[in-house]
């Protein structure tokens, strides 16, 4: 399972691929150092031939995710975040995208 991963606003840091085998649990890790008061974290993820789809936003809150399944972890200071994916299948295969916003 190949796992791109695009930056969606300049003070974002992701890494620019991840790898796993199936069924292997993975992370995306996002650093966003200049979080504002105001913003929710927000993961993305767009299937080949498909616009993105939102996966999972939260403002503070570490919290499960359904589809993938999985969990949202963002850290004390909200000054990062990852996507872990329990179990991951060919279908995941996708790009996976950070972003903040209000």
């Amino acid at each position: 399972v190949s796992l791109a991963v695009a930056v969606a606003r300049a003070q974002i840091q992701q890494e620019p691929f991840l790898e796993t085998t199936e069924g292997t649990s993975i992370s995306i890790n996002c650093s966003h150092p200049d979080i504002r008061t105001g913003d929710f974290i927000y993961f993305y993820r767009q299937l080949p031939g498909q616009n993105p789809k939102l996966v999972v936003a939260s403002a503070k809150a570490s919290k499960d995710v359904r589809a993938p399944e999985g969990r949202l972890w963002v850290s004390a200071d909200r000054r990062s975040s990852a996507l872990w994916l329990r179990s991951p299948r060919r279908g995941d295969a996708a790009v996976y995208y950070c972003a903040l916003g209000a």
